[in-house]
């Protein structure tokens, strides 16, 4: 199976980044003398990533930032001045539209819980911005296919936060034993994860703190009863606000292979699971499902547990390419090709390029995912210059997320979903069809392809 053709310049842009020693910086836009104007929208903890991975790479200005939470939004404010080049704070905001109608920004990053990603988008490509979105694209298949037609209506370049397309040795694997045809002809690919992600959640309801707007960060979703322990972070574990361990993990292996063996939407979606162990816990998202995507000649497995031990102590988060000569195993640590026979096993492991003192001290501080994501902002912005795709663009994020939203459909309706290969929406299914959007909590309005 190979890549699309048009793909292969993009991606030998970002395979050439991936040898560089240190953050080399990115090409300015077009001519402008000016540095980008950057805003972000959500300052949690991947907001902030994906904003300090920017400024590592291009000496952008940091216009403003937009969050509900007030003291996070603070904090933010104070470390994003301390890393931009010009040493300013940047204006804040509680609401993103108020922060799109007073500044011109060139980029928006859009790092909010996954519930908020259609709306910020979609209003920041009519303010004529480009766009780095945090995956999952969306809660639902109708708001990814209404940022795919924003993107294209008004000619905006959008990356998707899946940078394990842009992971130098997840790269590496693909050249070494993909591409050059050592794993063989492919026909079933499993991807798992064993981590928790949604146990000891206090269930103790409470009172909004003043700093924190928790009738605007619901937004569209349901709203729920205030919950402390739920922000930040933990908001992943309900299914008002995500798509569940599928949409959160299954989203970034099942993108990257389908990059690597260049697949577009599956035929078939079947699922199964729920809440089958730790029932005495607040959270809505399955403890256990498995998912099939079925390409027809190629079996594409998803596999959860959030109890009991994992199977592969040393992968308890990866995924497995089964070859007729070999078979690839790949999480964000490494990499293993076992060949067919006696042949020697071979490994490699993740670029760890030397971090900064400042990027050290920072929540959850990550070098695996830190190294890709500054490839993955290089790559987007060399399309900004160019106005080509990048290497995530927003359909091929649309499709990776929404495959795994309409799992959670099957699950819950009991069947097989047979999918329509050109549009992602089900065939002849009434039922599936109509929880293509969920209803949206007044007064916000669910966004539409037309409507855009």
């Amino acid at each position: 199976m190979k890549r699309r053709q048009f793909l292969q310049s993009s991606t030998a842009a970002v395979a050439s980044t991936a040898a560089l020693p240190s953050f080399a910086r990115a090409v300015h836009r077009f001519d402008s003398k000016e540095p980008l104007r950057v805003g972000l929208i959500g300052s949690g903890w991947y907001g902030k990533v994906d904003l300090f991975r920017l400024l590592e790479v291009n000496d952008a200005n940091v216009v403003a930032l937009c969050d509900v939470d007030r003291r996070m939004l603070e904090q933010a404010g104070e470390l994003t001045a301390a890393r931009q080049k010009s040493g300013k704070a940047p204006h804040l905001f509680k609401d993103y539209r108020k922060m799109l109608d007073e500044h011109p920004f060139d980029v928006v990053i859009v790092g909010t819980p996954d519930h908020w990603h259609a709306l910020p988008t979609i209003a920041a490509c009519k303010a004529g911005a480009d766009v780095y979105c945090q995956k999952p694209t969306s809660v639902d298949v109708i708001e990814g296919d209404a940022m795919v037609a924003a993107a294209r209506k008004y000619n905006r370049v959008i990356q998707v936060g899946t940078q394990r397309r842009s992971t130098p040795h997840l790269l590496e694997a693909r050249d070494r034993y993909i591409d050059t045809g050592k794993l063989g002809e492919i026909g079933l690919i499993e991807i798992h994860s064993y981590f928790r992600g949604r146990q000891g959640i206090n269930p103790a309801l409470g009172t909004p703190p003043e700093w924190f707007d928790y009738d605007f960060w619901t937004g569209p979703a349901p709203q729920r009863p205030f919950m402390p322990a739920m922000h930040p972070i933990r908001w992943r574990a309900f299914t008002e606000y995500g798509n569940g361990l599928i949409g959160d993990l299954c989203v970034h292996f099942l993108d990257l292979v389908r990059y690597f063996l260049n697949l577009g939407w599956p035929s078939r979606i079947a699922s199964t699971g729920g809440i089958l162990v730790d029932k005495d816990n607040p959270a809505t998202i399955p403890d256990t499902q498995s998912a099939t995507f079925d390409y027809d000649n190629l079996l594409i497995r998803w596999t959860h547990r959030a109890w009991g031990l994992p199977v592969e102590k040393e992968y308890p988060w990866a995924v497995t390419l089964f070859g007729t000569k070999g078979t690839l195993k790949l999480d964000l640590n490494q990499y293993e090709f076992e060949p067919l026979g006696n042949g020697k096993v071979e490994r490699g492991s993740f670029l760890n390029e030397k971090a900064t003192q400042l990027e050290k001290q920072e929540f959850r501080f990550d070098p695996k995912s830190n190294s890709a994501t500054r490839r993955h902002m290089k790559d987007f912005l060399k399309c900004i210059e160019t106005r080509e795709k990048p290497v995530a663009d927003i359909e091929e994020g649309h499709i990776s997320s929404a495959t795994c939203i309409l799992a959670n459909v099957a699950m819950e309706l009991g069947r097989t979903l047979n999918i329509d290969t050109k549009t992602g929406h089900p065939i002849d299914d009434a039922e599936a069809t109509k929880r293509l959007a969920r209803p949206y909590r007044e007064p916000w309005i669910h966004p539409t392809p037309d409507g855009v």
